[in-house]
């Protein structure tokens, strides 16, 4: 059974930082791309960012280039968000998921596997 866990987010203040992680189980977890994807009260689910298999190869929604990471630890079968200046138009629950793809995919019902979300809440 594939487990995607969400967990780091929380309230923190315009310009603050956060770093969410995903810890994926029951899925040969090298194997996948994973993206973070987000979403607002009233509004659709959106990409946020991807990464290939390996960690070379990322791609960033323009609304969080140069402000989020993306990385992953096949080792510890990790994926992490790394958000810095985050503003308050950032706040959202915000989602991992997995999908068996070499190619770019940002569209959320090309994923296979979710986690159940983490609360962001920037304030201003």
């Amino acid at each position: 059974q594939v487990q995607l866990v969400e967990s780091g987010g929380g309230l923190v203040q315009a310009g603050g930082s956060l770093r969410l992680s995903c810890a994926a189980s029951g899925l040969a977890f090298s194997l996948y791309a994973m993206g973070w994807f987000r979403q607002a009260p009233g509004k659709e689910r959106e990409f946020v960012a991807r990464i290939n298999w390996s960690g070379g190869s990322t791609y960033y929604a323009d609304s969080v280039k140069g402000r989020f990471t993306i990385s992953r630890d096949n080792a510890k079968n990790t994926v992490y968000l790394q958000m810095n200046s985050l503003k308050p138009e950032d706040t959202a629950v915000y989602y991992c998921a997995a999908v068996r793809a070499l190619s770019i995919v940002v569209r959320p019902g090309a994923y296979d596997n979710w986690g159940q979300g983490t609360q962001v809440t920037v304030s201003s």
